[in-house]
């Protein structure tokens, strides 16, 4: 009887914060695999063409926190392959040294009010900022607890709404982070025990979501719809639960599975849920031999970047552009390091 209390009480939770869930969309998850073999994967919905593009930022570039005359200023330590957003935003990317950075949207985020006396640093920029700083998560969790700069947002281009973010890290220890802003306060989880992210509610609150379907059991039932809770749910299981295979293409593959597995199918619409949105691409990171995988829904083929045979450095390094075209697109098949082009640096949306 006790035992049907306790399972009562927490579907009852579940519902509840369910009902608290949006279904803004985005997975990101972290595989441990075989001798110490670390991946990562996200996917990024979006309900319009994000006009993504891949970027090679070589080190030594200079920025500023665009967020009016108090940024943030510094210089580039390391050299970063980037996925942008609107060409005007780094929302995915991996850095020379192994460092995974992503953001996906939280929509109860809440920054702090800015201040005059501390530096800003647009949400534009924000995965930037780790990748062009820092080698391991644990490097950027011990400068951001800091809080060297106020985030500043803002709009969507093309919308009303401002742009509500939380940020992941993961590198090649497979040490992993959650950076959210809740009620103007930033809450960190870190830790290799946090390797899914999804969207609302809050962390703390898909982590009690989690707990309540590892009671069911993952091989009994999955809940299986395009909700974040659901999504976090099946990703949390199947990321631990495929083989820790020693071919690093296999456990590529198996990685890749888990990311469409909780993809929402390109073109669907939920009528009373309008901001369900479609994969619009997916990337995985192989950490360990610094290749950047890349999976467009409108393309046939998934194609990948090798970051040991890039030039990052300050003297020489170029910035490089690969078009990915309109809803991307463009086709590209296999090893496209060699068919990035010269192009001038995108600037960070800001003030």
């Amino acid at each position: 009887m006790i035992a049907c209390a306790r399972i009562l009480l927490s579907a009852t939770l579940v519902l509840a914060l369910l009902a608290q869930t949006t279904a803004e969309a985005c997975t990101r998850l972290v595989f441990h695999g075989a001798g110490g073999q670390v991946i990562t994967a996200r996917s990024m919905d979006w309900k319009t063409d994000v006009r993504t593009n891949l970027w090679i930022l070589p080190r030594g570039i200079a920025r500023t926190g665009e967020a009016g005359p108090n940024s943030v200023k510094w210089t580039a330590k390391y050299g970063s392959v980037v996925a942008t957003g609107y060409d005007i935003s780094t929302t995915d990317g991996v850095n020379e040294a192994g460092l995974n950075a992503n953001l996906l949207w939280l929509v109860e985020s809440e920054y702090p009010k800015p201040d005059q006396n501390r530096p800003g640093l647009t949400i534009a920029a924000w995965a930037q900022y780790v990748l062009d700083n820092f080698a391991t998560v644990a490097e950027a969790v011990a400068a951001l607890e800091k809080e060297p700069f106020i985030i500043v947002t803002d709009a969507v281009p093309g919308e009303q709404r401002l742009a509500t973010l939380h940020l992941s890290m993961s590198d090649a220890t497979g040490d992993s982070a959650i950076v959210e802003y809740i009620k103007g306060k930033q809450v960190i989880h870190h830790g290799r025990q946090y390797q899914v992210m999804t969207n609302s509610p809050i962390y703390d609150e898909q982590l009690a979501l989690n707990t309540y379907w590892k009671q069911i059991g993952g091989t009994t039932f999955l809940p299986g719809t395009n909700r974040a809770a659901d999504r976090f749910a099946r990703a949390s299981f199947y990321v631990n639960a495929i083989p820790k295979d020693e071919n690093p293409n296999r456990a590529i593959a198996s990685v890749f599975s888990v990311i469409r597995n909780v993809s929402v199918p390109y073109g669907i619409t939920t009528p009373d849920q309008p901001n369900i949105s479609s994969t619009r691409w997916r990337t995985v990171v192989d950490h360990a031999r610094k290749i950047y995988f890349f999976e467009s829904a409108l393309t046939p083929n998934t194609f990948w970047v090798d970051l040991k045979a890039m030039d990052f450095s300050a003297e020489t390094g170029k910035v490089k552009k690969l078009d990915l075209g309109a809803e991307q697109d463009h086709t590209y098949s296999g090893d496209a390091t060699a068919q990035f082009k010269d192009a001038p640096p995108f600037k960070f949306l800001g003030i």
